[in-house]
């Protein structure tokens, strides 16, 4: 099969941002990431052996001087130093292990230093997602005309309805070329809106720093759950959270100032939610539980440390539909600062051109599971808990002892 990912750039922004914490804050620390299937997917039998292929391949992928040059030209918040680091980047194929059982379940664990090993994420779940769509023959069925015009109505839509829009699609995109079109068609709905003069919203940028690059937009993102969870290991659950805005606003001075809430769910999160770390950060991200009780939440815990909500930002990432987003948008009313990062509804939402039925989409993420400090310490448990229960991942009884010392 045809390599599938063919550009180191080919990522998203969260993972340079959250690698240079990691070189500044735990340079020696060890990992482990696991694979998660929410919908229990039979892979078809020899998937494991094709994907070790594209494994293999990334050995081969280097930054191209056209790529850093761009990257240190837009992600002004990275250092010089950084990039010359990422010149040397190589992806190490012997990190990955791969099996598939007798029933086709596919098992994938990552191990390694945290800065090296954190590059795989996004680079195997958009290859599994393509490769299925490729073994099963849905590239044939695909009408590059008919998704370009869904994806500019969707835009249009959008647009002409005031919301601010990042593209967040990249792990689990059809295809590389899909993306490709959806962006194109998503650049093209905001200038005409612009143009006639019915754009309140804005296209605000695509998380993918390739793509970024190709049309021209924002490089947008800040962090991971996964800094969290491991967090969680070094501080505690009680104080991860004010631990981690004070370690990330340590390293980052002000930039990337929107944080992950939820990784431990509520009650974790505004115990450490102070007037002090408030100020540090520009706004919030919710990507789990309902949005609207998690916002009422959010500006009420703001106007209780004396800060006006409508001064900061939240962004909204959760399983998002275009109409979604724009029913938060009214109901939020500019009570704060709202935009939207959407994804599956953007980059796996593909019509068959035969049945006229959408393809199936991969449910797909990749956690981390394990940490170490350094390669001489001991080894410990990472979990999310997440605002829904369906996202809540890692080592079930430490997510239950956790849940239980939280009273959730």
């Amino acid at each position: 099969m045809k390599r599938i990912i063919n550009h180191l750039s080919d990522n998203d922004l969260y993972t340079f941002s959250v690698m240079y914490y990691i070189l500044q804050k735990y340079p020696r620390a060890e990992v482990g990431y696991t694979f998660f299937d929410r919908n229990n997917t039979r892979y078809p039998k020899g998937f494991d052996k094709m994907l070790q292929e594209q494994v293999n391949m990334a050995a081969d992928l280097v930054f191209s001087d056209e790529e850093l040059k761009y990257m240190q030209d837009k992600i002004y918040f990275l250092p010089t130093w950084y990039f010359i680091f990422l010149k040397g980047y190589r992806f190490n194929p012997k990190e990955v292990q791969i099996f598939q059982d007798a029933s086709g379940y596919l098992s994938i664990s990552i191990q390694g230093k945290w800065f090296s090993t954190i590059m795989w994420e996004m680079y195997l779940l958009p290859t599994i997602s393509e490769m299925m769509n490729i073994i099963n023959g849905r590239m044939d069925e695909y009408d590059a005309e008919y998704e370009w015009k869904k994806a500019y109505d969707k835009g249009v839509k959008a647009f002409r309805n005031g919301l601010f829009l990042a593209d967040m699609g990249t792990r689990r995109r059809f295809s590389f070329e899909h993306q490709k079109l959806v962006l194109d068609a998503l650049v093209k709905a905001y200038e005409d809106c612009k143009k006639d003069g019915t754009a309140t919203g804005k296209l605000t940028g695509t998380s993918n720093v390739f793509f970024a690059k190709e049309f021209n937009l924002t490089p947008i993102g800040t962090m991971s759950h996964q800094v969290i969870s491991f967090e969680e290991c070094v501080s505690g659950v009680f104080e991860c959270n004010y631990n981690m805005m004070q370690k990330w606003a340590d390293v980052y001075k002000g930039d990337l100032g929107i944080y992950l809430c939820d990784c431990f769910g509520n009650k974790a999160f505004f115990n450490n939610f102070s007037k002090d770390v408030a100020k540090l950060f520009d706004g919030l991200r919710i990507d789990s539980g309902d949005e609207k009780e998690e916002t009422e939440m959010v500006m009420e815990r703001y106007k209780e440390l004396g800060i006006d909500p409508s001064t900061k930002s939240i962004v909204y990432s959760n399983a998002l539909t275009i109409d979604k987003a724009i029913d938060l948008h009214n109901w939020v009313g500019k009570r704060v600062k709202d935009s939207y990062g959407i994804g599956t509804h953007l980059m796996a939402d593909v019509t068959s051109s035969k049945t006229k039925e959408k393809f199936p989409y991969s449910n797909i993420v990749i956690k981390l599971t394990r940490m170490r400090l350094t390669e001489s310490r001991e080894w410990h448990d990472c979990v999310k808990l997440s605002c829904d229960k369906g996202k809540t991942l890692g080592d079930r009884a430490k997510c239950e002892f956790l849940l239980k010392e939280l009273s959730y």
